[in-house]
């Protein structure tokens, strides 16, 4: 195995990639439309960086990587899933992602809905028949990852975005919307894996708690002032969306210089979190930083 997390990289979006194009269906198999949406929707490119994330924890904690694949999945597909309802019309009405059409564009807006709706329910069915465990631990999976995509999650912090467009919020309140909208699913891609170890002491998933926190909150202000100072060709979505919607967002409401100085602040507050793990906790580290410092 390589020494170093990112030169595994690639191995592991690789990997992600073979098993998300094994789980979805075939788009021959009928119907064959929705199938088809289905599949553009999750393997017309994207970072990984749930499922890098998944791997990452898992290897600081020893998971056999064939465990956590089912995880990095189901994590995956979710995610997709909230990208093309968050790329529709009633949403943020975005025509681009990933440097393609989006999918109501590719498609129509009706298919769109429905490959999405079909997305999240084989999501919790891989979760469902995970094996190599007790038979406890697909429940625990699917209870952590239902609530990081449900009304008090996922959903629910998109819900706060579209209530905050057009209005000034505290950080504390902006923080909020951004640890449900974006972190509550990057805090579950790094907590799972502790549900698939057998000797895990309190104190290091406490540390992983608090570090899936901070990164989640980083992660979304990273894409915040990516959606000023980036380049389309670069990022694969029309930059200044944000301020065409009139989105409360960190650059928007407190300026991107207090937006990189909050991200570093965070970033140094994650990694202080992973001394409790050690030197084992290197493939987090790195993935954090990368967080960070990324162009897209």
């Amino acid at each position: 195995m390589p020494e170093f997390f990112e030169d595994r990289v690639a191995t592991y979006t690789a990997r992600i990639n073979e098993r998300l194009d094994a789980a979805l269906p075939a788009a021959a198999i009928r119907p064959a439309r929705l199938h088809e949406a289905m599949r553009y929707a999750v393997l017309n490119g994207g970072k990984r960086v749930r499922p890098l994330l998944v791997y990452a924890a898992g290897e600081c904690l020893g998971v056999d990587p064939d465990l956590l694949d089912v995880p990095a999945v189901a994590i995956e597909l979710i995610h997709a899933f909230s990208l093309v309802h968050d790329d529709l019309p009633a949403m943020d009405n975005d025509d681009l992602r990933r440097g393609k059409p989006t999918v109501h564009k590719q498609y129509d807006e009706a298919t769109a809905i429905l490959a999405a709706d079909a997305l999240q329910p084989l999501a919790f069915s891989i979760l469902a028949k995970l094996d190599g465990t007790s038979a406890a631990v697909p429940i625990k999976l699917v209870q952590l990852i239902t609530e990081a995509c449900g009304s008090t999650g996922m959903t629910g912090g998109q819900s706060i975005d579209l209530d905050s467009e057009g209005r000034s919020l505290t950080v504390a309140d902006l923080e909020h919307m951004y640890s449900l909208k974006t972190g509550a699913l990057i805090h579950a891609a790094i907590l799972s894996p502790t549900l698939l170890c057998h000797d895990l002491s309190d104190a290091n998933n406490d540390a992983l708690d608090a570090f899936g926190r901070d990164i989640g909150i980083v992660f979304q202000i990273k894409d915040d002032i990516l959606d000023i100072e980036g380049e389309t060709q670069v990022i694969g979505k029309p930059t200044g969306s944000d301020q065409a919607l009139n989105k409360a967002t960190y650059p928007a409401l407190f300026g991107i210089e207090a937006s990189r100085a909050r991200c570093d602040e965070l970033l140094s507050q994650a990694l202080g979190n992973l001394d409790q793990i050690g030197t084992a906790a290197a493939p987090l580290r790195w993935l954090a930083r990368y967080i960070v410092e990324r162009s897209q």
